[in-house]
């Protein structure tokens, strides 16, 4: 009996403009190989690899059992959008109040939300590169200019902001900072940030400022551009649970920013997605309100295994390393290996059985850098060195 092949959906053209994150199809190939029988050791994905404390899981069960199983508000539930502003308020010295905050389910719909209701086509938004990949592929997804600014390893992945002012024109709509940083690890100086919202006074340019892995600093404090005057009007915080306290299967982050764009992201809210889980904001409100004893612990393990990958990775041939000041990442030079960077992750992947990220993955200003996740014990991490460096002298490269 033949078969007949449809013809393809035509798509609108947006689509063609929609990016990808890269750690997630890495994580694919990854699994495939596995299922070949071939061991894997997975520094590409980045969440932590702890579970999530056994208060704030009962707290899950509990809100079920006691039927929190229904719609609740688009911008959140009133009792978590007043832990959210407490625990904001608490950790940046700014006032905050409940209905400057929104609750999605995850970080990236305040990312995409806020480019959604601020750019349009013609419009430019600044970015870091290398970044996150989301942020530069919803400015094209919406249609409007993604402005890249560098984050360079001889800055040590600090943002040069006087490249930010200069790359400000009249159709200049968003700025994107995030600290600390993903692919790079770095962390935005408070030096920088003064600066930075010196020259945007009285500009009225919003900021979104990512700020998922702002308890997960090595050295120093977490700053916000919220903090200096003037600038919490003008500044979109986003973060979540996912890091902080590993939760990133509960999907849960949150937005901070002026009431009256709250209102206007919680509208977005209610035709994308209606809510989220109301159970997963109860327990939400027992992560930031319970013992916060195991944010410590996870983040004292992630030193100790920053420092093992990072001297790991110096003493392989044509490698050298940063020590990044925050996040879980390690972002290696590999440029004295002449290897293009995807190129050598997918061979490091297929040959030494090691997942990992090709610089280019956040950004054409990667090229020349690996990205590794070390969310991984330091077991694996001693293990996966050893495979990269036995490959690398075995090939001479």
């Amino acid at each position: 009996m033949s078969t007949i092949t449809p013809r393809a959906i035509r798509l609108a053209e947006r689509m063609s403009r929609l990016g990808t994150e890269t750690a997630f199809e890495v994580l694919v190939r990854a699994r495939a190989l596995e299922a070949q029988g071939k061991e894997i050791i997975h520094l590409e994905i980045g969440e932590p690899d702890f579970s999530t404390s056994a208060n704030i899981v009962e707290a899950a069960a509990r809100a079920l059992r006691d039927g929190w199983t229904h719609y609740g508000p688009s911008a959140g539930l009133p009792q978590l959008r007043e832990a959210v502003a407490e625990y904001t308020a608490t950790y940046l010295g700014i006032p905050v109040d409940p209905n400057e905050v929104v609750i999605t389910p995850g970080g990236k719909p305040i990312m995409f939300f806020a480019i959604l209701a601020l750019a349009e086509r013609g419009d430019e938004v600044l970015y870091p590169n290398p970044g996150f990949p989301i942020y530069e592929s919803m400015i094209d997804f919406v249609g409007a200019q993604a402005v890249p600014y560098g984050l360079r390893e001889e800055q040590n992945f600090d943002v040069d902001m006087e490249e930010i002012i200069d790359k400000i024109t009249d159709r200049t709509r968003l700025i994107i900072l995030n600290s600390p940083q993903n692919p790079t690890g770095g962390v935005i100086s408070r030096e920088g940030l003064k600066a930075l919202a010196d020259k945007l006074a009285g500009r009225e340019i919003p900021v979104l400022s990512d700020e998922i892995y702002h308890r997960l600093i090595y050295e120093g404090e977490h700053s916000s551009l919220a903090q200096f005057p003037g600038m919490k009007d003008w500044t979109i915080i986003l973060n979540g649970f996912s890091k902080t306290y590993a939760m990133t299967g509960w999907r849960m982050g949150w937005g901070v920013m002026r009431a009256d764009l709250a209102r206007q992201v919680a509208q977005l809210m209610t035709n994308c997605n209606s809510c989220t889980a109301s159970f997963s904001q109860i327990a939400g409100i027992e992560a930031l309100r319970g013992d916060q004893s195991s944010v410590g612990v996870m983040r004292e393990e992630f030193r100790r295994r920053r420092s093992v990958i990072v001297e790991g990775l110096k003493r392989i041939p044509g490698f050298s390393c940063r020590q990044p000041r925050g996040a879980f990442y390690v972002f290696p030079n590999i440029k004295e290996t002449k290897w293009n960077s995807r190129v050598l992750a997918d061979t490091i992947l297929n040959e030494a059985g090691v997942a990992c990220l090709g610089g280019t993955a956040f950004g054409k200003w990667g090229e020349g850098y690996l990205r590794f996740s070390f969310a991984n014990s330091v077991e694996n991490i001693q293990r996966a060195l050893e495979r990269i460096e036995t490959w690398v002298r075995k090939n001479r490269i």
